[in-house]
């Protein structure tokens, strides 16, 4: 939906962008430290500008397919400096997303030195051009988000195998379904 609303909105070219997205897409399967990061009690994902929306989706998805038996929080990079960081312990994976502008990736750069030196003992990684899970960006933060989900897409479905779930219905069809139901439409009256 993101990339069509960019395709219709933006400077955003799909007939060169999505090539790209893909492309990089497909790299991002291949990076061999998701399949080594163990699942940690708490998960916190970062993300400036653009990608905090991204930084929303990628702590859902882990929340959801581990069916809440990991607890997630999300925030952009300096958001967090402050009562946020409060949440994180010896069990907490911090993911910062590093954004593709020079100047915005160098806040996203220390808030990860600050989290390594503050909670030694938490595990942080970095995701994006230089980090930890490597992203192939195009440049553009808000055509390039999709691509910063895709780690805690992979890392959640491992981890609701690990946890002995249907990756596809984590819940087992109990309290939360993969398709909004029960929503009223009211006439506008403005």
């Amino acid at each position: 939906m993101l990339l069509s609303a960019l395709a219709c909105l933006s400077p955003f070219d799909p007939e060169t962008g999505l090539p790209a997205l893909a492309t990089a897409a497909e790299a991002l399967l291949e990076v061999p430290t998701m399949a080594e990061l163990p699942r940690p009690e708490r998960a916190i994902f970062l993300g400036s500008g653009a990608l905090t929306g991204a930084a929303r989706e990628s702590s859902l998805k882990v929340l959801e397919l581990t069916a809440g038996q990991t607890i997630t929080q999300w925030d952009s990079a300096l958001g967090f400096r402050h009562g946020p960081k409060a949440a994180v312990n010896d069990s907490t994976h911090v993911f910062v997303m590093l954004h593709p502008y020079d100047h915005t990736h160098r806040y996203d750069d220390d808030i990860a030195v600050e989290i390594r030196a503050q909670f030694p003992s938490a595990k942080v990684t970095t995701i994006g051009r230089g980090g930890d899970i490597p992203v192939q960006t195009t440049g553009c933060a808000r055509a390039d988000a999709p691509l910063y989900v895709i780690p805690s897409q992979v890392l959640g479905a491992r981890w609701s195998a690990e946890l002995g779930y249907c990756v596809d219905d984590p819940f087992k069809g109990q309290n939360l379904s993969r398709v909004v139901s029960g929503v009223s439409f009211y006439p506008y009256a403005g």
